[in-house]
């Protein structure tokens, strides 16, 4: 299978380092296209894929176009990449924020396929949620799909508007946790803890509190339950939380995401 990705940021470089990893695409077969030339220069030293700076009829031989550029930044490649593109070639938009209506337009195609991935994909432990143009056939879209995984796990979906939500939930949702993490650490530190021992601690509560959700056969409320015990210090915290309305604010803050993510496709 040959692929191009256009714009190779974090997120493109990761894509192209899974299909790699997995044996799913070779480097004389991956296409990488960068626009900076400092970028070019990386890309080239790491010796991933066949680099290039600009948008040409090397495309056309590709089986499938991943678009992985700022949304901002789609209409300026537009002309040059509707111009190389042939009718049976699938276009994979990993773009926040651009319909697949508008892509199709704005190229002159059909076939596009469009995703919202999150960064842990950088380490092949992404979630992904997808969804497709009416048309594309089922083995083409099973490929599509074995692509995506090779950066974590993916769900279907059959309405594009819930990729509104998956870019609130998942596709913003790292940013979310970091902030958390940040807050204990910060909170360790005035407690005595050096930066870096109030880190392992955090990190690995986190971890740990990872594999128990995965793991123990309980449900999120029993969880929580088990470790708050009545009159207790988890409970001292956990008042706050409530005292302040924190479940509140995550939630508003979440579909505040959700609607930014929607005012975004109709710009």
């Amino acid at each position: 299978m040959k692929v191009a990705i256009i714009g190779c940021g974090n997120m493109g470089l990761a894509f192209a380092r899974s299909f790699l990893q997995y044996d799913l695409v070779n480097k004389k077969d991956l296409l990488l296209v960068e626009k900076s030339d400092v970028r070019c220069e990386h890309l080239r030293s790491l010796k991933e894929g066949v680099v290039v700076s600009t948008i040409d009829d090397s495309i056309t031989n590709c089986d499938l176009v991943i678009i992985s550029v700022k949304p901002q930044d789609f209409h300026s490649l537009t002309q040059d990449l509707k111009a190389v593109l042939s009718p049976d070639q699938v276009v994979l938009s990993i773009m926040a924020g651009i319909t697949i209506e508008k892509i199709q337009t704005s190229l002159d195609h059909k076939m596009v396929i469009r995703a919202m991935p999150n960064t842990p994909a950088m380490l092949g432990m992404g979630i992904t949620g997808f969804t497709a143009a009416e048309g594309i056939s089922f083995q083409k879209l099973l490929k599509v799909e074995n692509l995506i995984n090779a950066t974590g796990r993916s769900v279907y979906l059959e309405n594009e508007s819930e990729l509104n939500a998956v870019t609130a939930i998942s596709g913003s949702g790292p940013a979310y946790y970091y902030y958390f993490v940040k807050q204990m650490v910060d909170a360790a530190v005035q407690m005595g803890f050096d930066e870096g021992t109030a880190l392992l601690f955090v990190k690995q509560t986190m971890l740990g509190a990872y594999h128990l959700i995965n793991n123990a056969e309980l449900s999120l409320d029993e969880l929580i339950k088990a470790v708050a015990s009545k009159g207790g210090t988890t409970e001292a915290a956990l008042s706050v939380f409530e005292k302040n309305n924190l479940a509140s604010t995550i939630q508003q803050a979440l579909f505040a995401a959700q609607k930014r993510s929607e005012e975004l496709s109709k710009s």
